[in-house]
């Protein structure tokens, strides 16, 4: 059972899913600390603007893409009935998911080296 393509999706899935959440909450955080004043405001927008925060961006993109193209695969799982393909599918979606990771990660890392040097 743990070594199923279906069983690596739904940890996969879950993962993302939660670091979603917890993104979200920070963004909450930061975003909401403006009414505390610009200099509590400033203050968090500094402590996201480290490079440690850009390298945790390039995998928040990594959560984004998987986590909605796993959610497109189930859909198509779902609706179409294509079980006999679940397994390509999956593949399919972590393919697709390095390659757009890669496409975007690459000017974002490259962004963050540029503000450093």
């Amino acid at each position: 059972m743990y070594k199923t393509t279906g069983f690596l999706s739904f940890v996969l899935r879950r993962f993302t899913g939660v670091v979603l959440v917890l993104y979200l909450f920070m963004h909450m955080w930061v975003i909401g600390s403006i009414n505390q004043g610009t200099e509590v405001f400033d203050a968090r927008l500094a402590m996201v603007q480290h490079p440690l925060f850009k390298l945790g961006e390039v995998l928040l993109l990594a959560a984004v893409v998987y986590h909605a193209l796993d959610g497109i695969r189930l859909l198509m799982v779902n609706w179409f009935g294509v079980t006999n393909y679940r397994k390509s599918l999956f593949y399919a979606v972590l393919a697709i998911s390095v390659l757009l990771v890669i496409a975007g990660g690459i000017p974002m890392i490259m962004f963050m080296l540029e503000e450093m040097g």
